[in-house]
């Protein structure tokens, strides 16, 4: 049935979104050249339908890290399917949610020792929130510290922790919930010092802006958390799993986290599941007798094509050495950026740690280029690196994002099993959309009016993740 429903009707993707769904979403698809069909993913690959190939760079926000459609995943999904197993019983205690928890305690510990309680959520946003309430329950404290350009999700309790008032503008009151610049512990401590903090959430490097904290933060932030009675929750919903070439992010700074969240690569990009790993003293918070065994519970959250699929990711991680990959294909692109910001004026910083990398564009200092530079961002902030965005896909099929609202800054997410070819052949079309960026007039320039009469009439698209 599905086959047969996609052979009759491949190609009508935009008008179908456009009619049901979000016709807002496919115009800003349509004014950056992002309107594809796609109708195969492979590894690093995705392919159009006259058989084009595209590098995905964005990695569904991490959750390709084994790359598209991995064949230990997929015969994982074939085997449960082939069981008929007795799936989401409800009133039992399935197997496989209770092997991966195994697992997942033992990798965790080997980061964070003291990790030994899971709950399986269906999202990232949703561990979020079930790590906000465990906080509430842990501690008897009711408001949340969160960092300035922070994102942790888009449901209620994840908005409020969010750092960037383009998600949380028109959603109304949220819940009590202040957020910390980045690096400031002296704003950290003045809030903890208040005594009604539950909890301080954070991403070990920040999504949006793939902002990086000084050394001395995470861990100095931690023991103030512990000082003032407050949970140190560690967001590694993007950054778990390998993507900063440590299996959790926060080993870069030795973290001993009291919560961390995950979701997104255990899914092996096929199956929703996340999970909230926690120390079983904060878990008896939540579940502390008999009465409320199931006072947080959810539908899907243990199903058996989720848990498998965790299982065999968790495996091709393993055998494959994905983090040993990510940190030695993250210190070739860093090297590469590294060398492009040299050679070119508009590069103001490049930074990140394994595959998870920034480049952020700054004001050209030469007449011609600013008068390119101001033609775009006087219109809306954020828009030169959008047309950067834009280059690569059109002109290199090298798909990437503007990494957040009103900014000149794009990210890459490749998968982890990149290799040199594909690093390298991102660094090559970078470093040609750059030298067509730093010629004005023409160049990507010609870009430029489309996106503008765009931007003039709907905000530049930043992705969530």
């Amino acid at each position: 049935m599905v086959r047969e429903l996609i052979g009759e009707r491949e190609g009508e993707n935009y008008e179908l979104h456009r009619k049901y769904l979000n016709p807002y979403f496919v115009r800003v698809l349509s004014i950056i050249g992002y309107d594809v069909v796609y109708v195969r993913g492979e590894g690093p690959w995705l392919y159009d339908r006259e058989g084009n190939r595209y590098l995905d760079f964005l990695s569904g926000y991490s959750v390709f890290n084994l790359g598209r459609n991995h064949p230990v995943v997929k015969a994982a999904l074939m085997e449960v399917l082939e069981l008929d197993r007795p799936n989401l019983v409800q009133m039992d205690c399935p197997l496989l949610a209770g092997i991966l928890a195994e697992k997942l305690v033992e990798v965790t510990q080997q980061a964070y020792p003291g990790l030994d309680a899971v709950f399986f959520t269906n999202s990232g946003t949703e561990a979020v929130e079930g790590a906000l309430k465990f906080a509430r329950a842990a501690t008897g404290k009711s408001r949340f510290l969160h960092l300035e350009h922070s994102f942790h999700g888009l449901t209620l309790g994840s908005l409020s922790v969010n750092g960037d008032a383009y998600f949380r503008d028109g959603f109304g009151e949220l819940l009590p919930a202040t957020a910390i610049p980045m690096n400031d512990l002296s704003a950290l401590e003045r809030e903890l010092r208040k005594g009604d903090v539950a909890c301080f959430i954070t991403e070990p490097i920040q999504g949006k802006g793939v902002y990086v904290p000084d050394d001395e933060f995470l861990p100095e932030a931690q023991k103030l958390c512990r000082k003032h009675g407050a949970l140190f929750i560690l967001d590694e919903v993007q950054t778990g799993f390998g993507r900063t070439g440590r299996f959790f992010c926060g080993e870069h700074w030795g973290l001993e986290p009291d919560i961390v969240t995950v979701a997104k690569t255990l899914s092996g990009g096929y199956v929703p599941v996340g999970a909230i790993i926690t120390r079983r003293e904060i878990h008896r918070k939540v579940f502390r007798n008999l009465e409320r065994a199931v006072v947080h519970s959810n539908t899907f959250g243990m199903n058996e094509l989720a848990m498998a699929a965790g299982l065999a990711a968790l495996k091709v991680i393993e055998e494959e050495r994905l983090v040993e990959r990510a940190a030695e294909m993250g210190a070739r692109f860093m090297e590469g950026l590294k060398w492009l910001q040299e050679k070119y004026e508009m590069v103001a910083d490049v930074r990140g740690k394994g595959l998870m990398l920034g480049i952020e564009f700054g004001p050209p200092s030469s007449l011609k280029l600013k008068a390119g530079w101001r033609s775009v961002e006087t219109v809306k902030k954020g828009l030169f690196a959008q047309l950067i965005v834009m280059g690569l896909m059109k002109e290199h099929r090298l798909l990437t994002q503007v990494s957040a609202h009103g900014v000149n800054i794009i990210k890459f997410l490749p998968p982890l099993v990149v290799g040199e070819e594909e690093i390298d052949y991102a660094l090559e079309a970078l470093d040609h959309v750059l030298s067509e960026a730093h010629r004005f007039p023409g160049g990507i320039w010609g870009l430029a009016k489309d996106l503008v009469r765009g931007a003039l009439g709907a905000r530049a698209y930043p992705a969530p993740e």
